[in-house]
């Protein structure tokens, strides 16, 4: 896969890196021209060019990128350069770092990002996964804002310890995908019995959240 980077500071280039360790063709570009050091990631392309200006993501080749991440530290460039990506080159897949939880609403279909990835957020999501049981906690939103990622974790004395996984009646647009156990990742089937201290990961959209909290509670959970 091919993917363009905006922002070669402490961000980009860690991302850079883990691409290219998954064997992915990966592009840096950077308006900083001390920022620019091939040397640090000797398989990424470099390009010194302002990802906010049309001409220079032309000659940089921005359309032939399958994903675009809009990693720079300033969120009105993320935006604007997401916005390019999507409507002046039509790349497929365009994800945005906010810097600024404030400007959160901001980051949507509108400006051309299908997926913002706001790190204040998703640290304090952790920190509530990590110490929160029997509450459901959203952990990452999805496919511009139509569906979250959330997690419950079940008390160790759960009423639902010993149930198979077909007796939580899930709304609608609402799917367990997988049970983490220990060490072990468990993609459940109906028959699959719940532990304490299992941890449920769900995809619901927007609108079914509610109704799987209402589901989780006739099982004694508080959510």
């Amino acid at each position: 896969m091919r993917v363009a980077i905006a922002g070669a500071g402490a961000v980009g280039r860690s991302i850079a890196r883990e691409l290219l360790r998954g064997g992915h063709q990966v592009m840096l570009l950077e308006r900083q021209l001390d920022h620019i050091d091939p040397d640090a990631i000797p398989d990424a392309v470099w390009v010194h060019a302002d990802a906010c200006e049309l001409s220079l993501l032309e000659e940089a080749g921005l359309q032939t990128y399958e994903v675009v991440i809009a990693a720079t530290g300033d969120d009105k460039a993320n935006v604007v350069h997401s916005l390019l990506a999507k409507t002046e080159f039509g790349v497929r897949r365009v994800v945005a770092r906010v810097n600024d939880p404030r400007n959160e609403w901001l980051f949507d279909a509108s400006w051309g990002v299908d997926v913002a990835v706001s790190t204040p957020r998703l640290l304090a999501s952790l920190v509530e996964e990590a110490v929160s049981v029997g509450d459901l906690v959203r952990l990452m939103t999805l496919r511009q804002g139509q569906a979250n990622l959330v997690e419950l974790t079940l008390p160790a004395d759960t009423a639902l310890a010993g149930k198979p996984v077909r007796v939580l009646r899930l709304p609608r647009d609402t799917a367990l995908v997988t049970i983490l156990r220990g060490g072990r990742v468990i993609v459940p089937t109906p028959e699959d019995p719940f532990e304490g201290e299992d941890e449920l990961l769900f995809v619901t959209s927007q609108e079914a959240e509610e109704d799987l909290r209402g589901a989780l509670a006739e099982h004694g959970l508080k959510t």
